[in-house]
């Protein structure tokens, strides 16, 4: 593919995320030149369960793609992409195309009892599992999500045996609406997410979905990540979607991260760090998760991941949920107004606890409190556990044969100096920030710039659109972060106990 760049054109990209729906528009060269964002209303209708309303993602969705179309004018829109929450399940009607439920969210754990009675009726099926798809059997998946709807759900099941029924991750939900109703697909990132496709070959497995009972007539087709997806109408032109991904790939592509051996760690509500491995599935002896990392040309690269369930949304919870600091913002002063954390560990397993340690039923724990601590203490332990929980991801990645030599981080939590500096204090190497943090909806900007003919390929669109801005070097000797690590781990100690 040749390179048809053209000045003036932009790429348009919508960010479907867990708590804003976003939409940016990209110059080729990587800037910035318009956004819009709304905030996602977050359902919580029992312990464990977290929800969200289709019609809210779409119709925000919609209303931020007008916006930004109008402030930079429709016609200079080359393309669109879209980067989605992952593991996130919609499910609606094919004849009306509306929802049938709400969907359910990557960070509901109400199938934890499933997946313990699937791992308890058959003690060899994880393996199995994990040797097909990359996954392990943990509620995080989409797959368990779309088996308890079918059970719970009456308006779901009448669908399914009515053959209405289409099901989709987020980003499948949008190009189906953005679509009006013509493309259900979902991109290969996506579908590896699901528990149901196999790994090796990016298709649907008649195996797994048996596993599930799940119908798969509702199921969508898989595509690449790159290319003529579908199309819509934007203020009143038709306008190409040709690059889609899963928000954590995306970053990864948006970091750059293109060659096997390459790290990246995104730090929004939870935190997702991506090894590239190559283009072989690779498999994980501790305990991580295997991916796509894109698709291109019907040929998949592969990743190992770990994924954090918190990290965002720990400060997120000192700010609403204990009401001890007024913005997000306060983390990093308050951080910097100690000398230490004072003792004070916090494992933040508000949802369970993610890689290497995959257990849902862990809760959060603050310990080693005294008289003598304050709320820095506290946010301060909150903010170490950003590097404590990705220390432990690196450490397993290094047991994996994949040493850590630099970390690549995004996300809204990085912005926070004080952050990145421990970052590689716990980790013990530089850590690398872009001069775009919003590299995850980069990353979809760079697959449809691919996917419309505009750069030749991811290289060429990295080289135009990706820069590092900060590296943070590790200030700290070996004899102080052990001493962390040990801190760290007696405080998990307790929380699986």
């Amino acid at each position: 593919m040749t390179n048809q760049q053209t000045p003036g054109q932009l790429i348009l990209v919508l960010d479907a995320g867990t708590t804003s729906t976003r939409a940016i528009a990209f110059t080729q060269t990587g800037e910035i030149v318009a956004s819009a964002g709304r905030p996602m209303t977050q359902h919580y209708p029992a312990s464990g369960w977290v929800e969200h309303d289709p019609a809210e993602i779409r119709d925000l969705s919609q209303a931020c793609l007008e916006e930004v179309a109008a402030q930079v004018g429709a016609e200079r829109i080359a393309a669109i992409g879209i980067t989605n929450q992952r593991e996130t399940i919609c499910f609606w009607d094919r004849t009306t195309g509306e929802p049938l439920a709400r969907a359910i969210v990557w960070q509901d754990r109400r199938t934890a009892d499933y997946c313990a009675g699937l791992k308890a009726a058959d003690p060899g099926l994880e393996a199995k599992v994990q040797a097909k798809t990359g996954l392990l059997l943990d509620p995080y998946f989409s797959g368990t999500k779309f088996r308890w709807a079918l059970d719970n759900w009456p308006m779901v099941a009448d669908a399914a045996r009515g053959g209405r029924l289409a099901v989709g991750t987020v980003e499948s939900w949008l190009i189906w609406n953005l679509s009006g109703g013509k493309v259900h697909v979902t991109d290969a990132t996506n579908a590896s997410r699901t528990l149901l496709m196999d790994l090796a070959t990016c298709e649907w497995d008649d195996e797994l979905i048996a596993m599930l009972d799940v119908p798969k007539a509702a199921l969508p087709a898989i595509v690449d990540c790159a290319g003529a997806l579908a199309e819509t109408t934007l203020l009143g032109r038709t306008i190409p979607i040709t690059g889609a991904a899963g928000d954590q790939q995306a970053a990864a592509i948006g970091q750059a991260c293109l060659s096997a051996g390459m790290l990246k760690a995104t730090y929004g509500t939870g935190c997702f760090l991506l090894a590239h491995a190559g283009a072989e599935p690779p498999v994980s002896r501790n305990r991580l998760l295997a991916t796509v990392a894109w698709r291109l040309d019907g040929k998949p690269a592969y990743a190992l991941e770990g994924a954090i369930f918190v990290a965002g949304s720990a400060v997120q919870w000192l700010r609403d949920g204990l009401g001890i600091i007024a913005t997000s913002a306060e983390s990093e002063t308050l951080a910097q107004s100690v000398p230490d954390n004072g003792g004070v560990s916090f494992v933040p397993a508000l949802a369970g606890l993610g890689a290497p340690y995959w257990n849902p039923d862990a809760r959060g724990v603050i310990c080693g409190l005294s008289g003598g601590s304050t709320r820095a203490h506290v946010v301060r332990a909150a903010l170490e556990a950003q590097g404590q929980q990705t220390a432990d991801l690196v450490d397993a990645l290094a047991a994996d044969g994949v040493p850590a030599a630099m970390l690549r981080v995004d996300g809204g939590m990085v912005a926070n100096n004080w952050l990145c500096q421990d970052l590689a204090d716990s980790l013990g190497v530089v850590v690398e920030r872009p001069r775009v943090i919003e590299t995850t909806a980069m990353g979809a900007a760079m697959l449809a710039g691919v996917g419309a003919g505009l750069f030749a390929d991811l290289a060429a669109a990295a080289d135009a659109m990706a820069a590092a801005d900060v590296r943070f070097h590790p200030a700290t000797d070996g004899a102080t972060r052990s001493a962390r690590r040990a801190q760290w781990q007696a405080a998990i100690a307790k929380v699986l106990a």
